[in-house]
């Protein structure tokens, strides 16, 4: 699979044939002004939960491209208040089929409000899976004993995971949850992009590698593979 890294929690994934943006939280992110938001494709866009360094880029993506947006109920009403077409509401538990695979929501234990103060539904992540490949994004959460089943459930390719603390669970849990899902991949996302969220980047890769993992900490704009 490969995976374009665009800042904080903002990544793109080529899986079956198809582009799945999760997160655009990248014309406002000062790391990532040599982004260019008209340059950025995607087939798909998933929005975890409604806050703004989540969805801030999503409305104009989505109008001025025609891309489906994929969230939570609240989240996929907002979308529609905003003008947006073609928003596909989910919940915890739910399965959407695509013409790539399938798409479950899952929980995340977090907050979640919409930029004008509008109430943002229950945050979640997503489990992607097509017939070959899966992968997860938990979205901002603490780590939870939820991840397990997610490992059981799923042969997952990698999974990302939040690792900036503060906000979310810091690298320490990330790689517990790392051990709960059965991967050895793990997308670093939600850090350094504010002072509250900055990690010592050398710390967190050396933790991983101790605890025989891998975090990967792609520099934003840039893409990684991952073999399947």
């Amino acid at each position: 699979m490969k995976i374009t890294y665009y800042g904080h929690a903002c990544f793109k994934v080529r899986i079956a044939e198809t582009e799945l943006l999760f997160d655009p939280f990248i014309s406002p992110n000062p790391l990532a002004n040599h982004v260019r938001l008209d340059q950025v494709s995607a087939d798909y866009i998933f929005v975890s939960h409604g806050h703004e360094d989540h969805l801030a880029d999503a409305t104009y993506l989505v109008r001025t491209r025609n891309i489906p947006v994929i969230s939570n109920f609240e989240v996929s009403n907002w979308f529609s208040k905003q003008g947006v077409r073609k928003a596909h509401a989910m919940n915890h538990g739910g399965t959407l089929i695509l013409p790539f695979g399938k798409v479950k929501y899952v929980y995340a234990q977090h907050s979640s409000s919409l930029p004008d103060g509008s109430y943002g539904g229950n945050p979640g992540g997503f489990v992607v899976h097509s017939s070959s490949e899966a992968f997860y994004y938990s979205g901002d959460t603490a780590l939870t004993t939820d991840m397990k089943y997610i490992g059981e459930d799923f042969q997952l390719n990698f999974s990302a995971f939040p690792i900036g603390d503060t906000f979310t669970m810091g690298y320490e849990d990330a790689a517990r949850a790392a051990s709960l899902t059965q991967v050895r991949d793990v997308l670093g996302l939600h850090y350094n992009t504010f002072p509250a969220i900055q990690v010592d980047r050398q710390m967190a890769l050396d933790h991983f590698q101790q605890a025989n993992l891998r975090l990967h900490l792609p520099p934003i704009g840039t893409s990684i593979r991952l073999e399947t």
